[in-house]
């Protein structure tokens, strides 16, 4: 099987968390940079890393990679791939783009410079038959990634962001996003061998994503659809074995407790656990934490407190000292972490925290402090041979890594694209030639193509909805892993989340045509010569005479 790269994108601080679980699928090549981890894996690494990978938030496969340095340049250079060997006239399209550049200030507009390539390479070679551009569920994603100079083209094998599991029935004013909550879990060591409790759980996200980590069910398994689904080269028989492989999952041993002061979001957290099959394994109740008096031994905190930003509590400061009270006298022994915003606030914890990570939540530069709760002093517990840090939190930290990534020189950048035959004009292929020819493989492959899907052993069934009937009862097409029946409204894309941006992108070019020269043109013939508009003027200079 064919071997090529892929990126992995995940939030600022997740990097080394993600690599490890990349590792463990048996990607190769491994490279952590920032927000995301570089790899080398076949077309079943990329279908396992959508469907297992806890801290990722799309899976990206590079096809085209070259420099430009102005819109015109990035629209020629475009426009010399071979289109027709990822996708037909008779699939949708869409584009993301991604711009650290000070020649690209524009990121929309070096869409719709990619765009307009795309659509005048298939009207060139398939005369009126074209890919249509579509905001919502489009077949083809296209990422356009702009560092510099430096252009890559990648396809977008995940669709929605994988943060979107599937099973958030509803949501509370601000939840933590299921990525970061995975991603916090994992760094704690928490494997599910103690108990773990969330004091303030709001929707349940921790609650829910340590159970499928305890239970080591893949996250993947709640999603309706994944935009690999619809290339070419899409193996489905390959993809159903992986999702109906549930040989890993296990039985947890270790309870999973949460609270919350709302009744309200008690309820919405209820929903969501048993929207995701994993209600028998969590213990939950409306509590508030100045209520907490007991807890079992030997156990891990994670929460995630109020900030005081789009959730306010009347006294924030009396709060995290609250939690520091709980966290002295109630939860001996225990390691928690609590993530947060304000140094002010944690300072009101009074405890030192053996650990601080910064992480990324949303726009907001958070911290993650670990505390290790114990009993006596300091010098004592550490006398007695406690410790602080999990020095073995991640199994590979140290061992076959290559050194940190640097960044690469524009000839290495360039010989590394030829080499992997990504073309441009100093590319070793023709754009487009690796792909036909690993599609035209692909479509060799007997019966596996839609119409013989029927013929496919069904997936079998997963875990129960809230409503009671059964997850995956009738194959890849009916797929009901999600009880609500919520496909993609909110879109993966930044220009599809604003409704007046994406009717004018859809089914329109843009008004500027090509040019040699810069983008501000000179004024069409005739622009003045609407009547309105001369005789406003003629009047305009008899009033001056």
């Amino acid at each position: 099987m064919e071997r090529f790269e892929m990126v992995a994108k995940t939030f600022q601080g997740l990097e080394e968390i993600l690599a490890e679980e990349l590792r463990a699928l048996g990607a190769e090549n491994v490279q952590p940079g920032c927000r995301m981890v570089s790899f080398d894996g076949t077309l079943e690494t990329l279908y396992r890393a959508n469907m297992c990978c806890r801290t990722a938030l799309r899976i990206l496969r590079p096809f085209y990679k070259f420099f430009a340095s102005s819109t015109d340049e990035l629209y020629e250079m475009a426009k010399e791939f071979d289109w027709a060997s990822l996708f037909g006239p008779d699939k949708t399209f869409a584009v993301d783009t991604v711009a650290y550049s000070e020649e690209f200030t524009h990121s929309r507009y070096a869409t719709y410079r990619v765009k307009d390539a795309i659509v005048d390479w298939f009207r060139d070679h398939y005369g009126d038959k074209r890919p249509r551009v579509s905001t919502q569920d489009a077949d083809i994603l296209i990422n356009l990634h702009i560092d510099g100079d430096r252009v890559t083209l990648s396809l977008d094998s995940s669709g929605e962001s994988l943060h979107k599991r599937g099973y958030r029935a509803a949501q509370t004013e601000a939840p933590i996003n299921e990525v970061l909550a995975a991603g916090i879990i994992l760094r704690s060591g928490w494997r599910g061998e103690c108990p773990l409790i969330d004091p303030m759980c709001g929707s349940g996200t921790f609650l829910i994503e340590a159970a499928l980590i305890a239970a080591n069910i893949n996250p993947g398994v709640f999603r309706s659809k994944f935009a690999f689904e619809s290339w070419k080269d899409f193996d489905a028989d390959l993809f159903d074995s992986i999702y109906n492989d549930d040989s890993q999952e296990r039985e947890v041993t270790c309870r999973i407790i949460g609270a919350d002061i709302s009744p309200a979001a008690i309820a919405i957290a209820q929903r969501n656990i048993r929207s995701a099959g994993v209600q028998k394994y969590i213990d939950i109740q409306a509590k508030s934490l100045a209520q907490w008096d007991d807890a079992p031994e030997g156990g891990m905190i994670i929460t995630n407190p109020p900030y005081g930003e789009r959730i306010n509590v009347a006294d924030m400061e009396g709060l995290y000292a609250l939690l520091g009270s709980k966290l002295k006298h109630v939860f001996q022994g225990y390691h928690a972490w609590v993530i947060g915003y304000r140094d002010e606030y944690f300072a009101k914890i009074g405890l030192a925290p053996s650990e601080k990570i910064p992480l990324l939540n949303g726009a907001l530069q958070c911290t993650l402090m670990e505390y290790v709760i114990f009993e006596g002093k300091r010098s004592e517990f550490r006398k007695a041979g406690g410790e602080f840090k999990h020095r073995d939190r991640f199994e590979h930290r140290n061992t076959d890594r290559k050194p940190a990534r640097r960044r690469l020189s524009d000839d290495e950048w360039k010989a590394g694209a030829a080499k992997k035959g990504f073309g441009g004009r100093d590319g070793r292929q023709t754009p487009g030639d690796r792909f036909r020819k690993a599609f035209d493989k692909a479509s060799d492959r007997p019966s596996r193509r839609s119409a013989d899907k029927d013929n496919r052993p069904e997936r079998r069934p997963r875990r129960d909805n809230e409503n009671g009937s059964s997850f995956n009862t009738r194959g890849r097409e009916d797929r009901q892993r999600n009880p609500r029946g919520r496909r993609f409204a909110d879109s993966p894309y930044p220009f599809q989340k604003k409704e007046k941006t994406g009717l004018q992108i859809e089914g329109k070019t843009p008004s500027l045509p090509p040019s040699d020269g810069p983008i501000m043109r000179e004024r069409r013939a005739g622009w003045k010569t609407r009547p309105d508009f001369t005789a406003k003027q003629e009047n305009d200079t008899d009033n001056k005479d």
